[in-house]
């Protein structure tokens, strides 16, 4: 598996070359096998994404280590390459137990993560940038922020909430089940206007 994506491209379900704006869909796992679900999905032709961080660990001979592994065990993005019902198939026939995240309780129509913001996700989640820090989906709703837009430096283009923790300014990037954080200069940011 590459370090972050399987580098695959489906049919762009909206027609624009150039562009892919198919949207993204978070799914929870009810095990540990991650990568077992990933190799589904790609056997299948979809694409996915497992958001990794590297870790410090002391190997048998006392050396110090790092190896690359998964942020949260329990979840892996897919592009929508399908519809709905066909997704929903296909997560069925597979041996590991999943379920889609959805708008809400109420409804079946499953969580769909714009194209935009799912590249973004993606860049922000780049395990080699060091000062980024993860977040649960609730710790992440309890962060009070302003929307703001990168307007200059390494992080240009990004969009996300501006917070501050521990005399520090992050970019927040919130996508279902998860929130990712980039250390940013306050100074590089602009309010987004609602």
């Amino acid at each position: 598996m590459d370090v972050n994506t399987i580098n695959q491209t489906p049919d762009n379900l909206d027609g624009n070359e150039g562009k892919d704006l198919a949207p993204w869909y978070a799914i929870r796992l009810f095990s540990n096998s991650q990568t077992k679900v990933g190799d589904y999905f790609k056997e299948n032709g979809l694409e996915f994404f497992i958001p990794m961080q590297y870790r410090d660990y002391m190997d048998e001979n006392g050396k110090h280590r790092r190896k690359l592994r998964p942020v949260v065990s329990n979840l892996i993005f897919v592009k929508k390459s399908l519809r709905q019902q066909a997704m929903a198939e296909l997560i069925t026939h597979c041996q590991y137990k999943m379920s889609v995240i959805t708008r809400d309780r109420s409804t079946r129509d499953y969580y769909e993560i714009p194209a935009k913001q799912m590249f973004e996700f993606q860049a922000m989640c780049n395990p080699e940038i060091e000062m980024r820090k993860y977040l649960n989906a609730e710790e992440a709703r309890l962060k009070v922020g302003t929307p703001v837009l990168v307007s200059h430096g390494p992080l240009k283009g990004l969009t996300g909430r501006l917070v501050r923790q521990n005399h520090k300014y992050f970019l927040l990037k919130e996508v279902p089940g998860l929130g990712v954080m980039l250390k940013v200069s306050r100074w590089c940011c602009q309010p987004i206007e609602s």
